[in-house]
């Protein structure tokens, strides 16, 4: 039995596996905002516990885990070397050791989105091409490009969609450039916005927030503000849309993949209408006359860490 664990800036998922994409059990808890990456290796810990309970298994049962972590990843020493999603998280952290000691099985760590496009490739919307860009919208903005059927990886960090430059000195990113897709695009970002405009216009979203008991604005409060009619929620995912299609419509030039794949806590809580809405403004910057496919990720919110878990020892 494997353990996949999908860490995001907002959750920790965990599924266990038997090396296919059937869940055996799994486990979701709030990624800590406080104590930096110690503290969020505590928290994996205890989600892989909590899915092998519900599994009726013990840590003897599991042959190793695999983490799909954000950021800039050392693969060969299982290093997170920095994360600018998760607070407190600024220097390199051996998060495969640390695993390993508190669960004394061998653990890997692979980039969140490569894995769950991996997974995608395998089990998902994906494996029907050879080619494809697999988008995945949450807390910040990650992609994966498969071409010819296998993943395209660079010198480790093919992919970073999300630090494309969509507006040339534009709005400070998380990662310290300027007018990244992210900074427009990611939930993060988005947040920070709204917090500011929300000092002179209307806005349900943090009285969603409020009643949901939520540390940040999730997925589900921003769905919530679009299902009331929210003005600025509105806006904000509108010019979201627009950096992605800046961003997608790029790459796809670059590449002439023949598919492009949405994922994400944002990409899935949306949905379709929101997909058709990123294609649409992606088209405006496309050379080709033929567009790639658009779809959603098939293996939804688990997909991240099931394809952590093929990376599982």
């Amino acid at each position: 039995m494997k353990a996949g664990v999908d860490l995001g800036g907002t959750k920790i998922q965990t599924v266990l596996t038997d090396g296919s994409a059937d869940v055996l059990g799994a486990s979701r808890r709030e990624t800590p905002t406080e104590g930096g990456p110690k503290a969020v290796a505590a928290e994996i810990v205890e989600s892989v516990r909590a899915a092998l309970a519900e599994a009726n298994a013990g840590v003897d049962a599991l042959t190793g885990i695999g983490v799909g972590a954000p950021g800039s990843i050392d693969v060969e020493q299982g290093i997170v070397t920095k994360v600018a999603n998760i607070e407190g998280w600024d220097h390199p952290f051996p998060l495969a050791a640390a695993l390993e000691e508190a669960l004394g099985k061998p653990a890997a760590i692979g980039n969140d989105v490569s894995v769950a496009v991996e997974a995608e490739r395998v089990y998902g919307a994906g494996r029907s091409y050879d080619s494809f860009l697999g988008v995945f919208w949450g807390t910040g903005v990650g992609a994966g490009i498969v071409v010819d059927g296998r993943m395209l990886r660079g010198r480790g960090s093919a992919g970073e969609l999300g630090h494309m430059v969509s507006k040339p000195g534009g709005r400070r990113c998380a990662c310290g450039l300027r007018g990244c897709v992210e900074a427009y695009s990611g939930r993060g970002a988005m947040e920070e916005r709204a917090r500011a405009l929300a000092r002179r216009r209307r806005t349900k979203l943090f009285h969603i927030q409020e009643k949901r008991g939520r540390p940040r604005l999730t997925s589900g409060i921003w769905a919530r503000a679009l299902d009331e009619h929210d003005e600025l929620a509105l806006d904000l995912l509108e010019r979201a849309v627009r950096a992605l299609g800046v961003g997608i419509g790029s790459a796809v030039n670059l590449l002439d993949v023949e598919a492009v794949i949405l994922g994400g806590g944002l990409g899935l809580r949306l949905g379709q209408p929101w997909l058709d809405r990123i294609e649409e403004a992606t088209r405006k910057h496309l050379f080709f006359r033929e567009p790639p496919a658009f779809h959603l990720a098939e293996l939804g919110d688990l997909g991240g860490a099931i394809g952590a878990g093929l990376l599982a020892p």
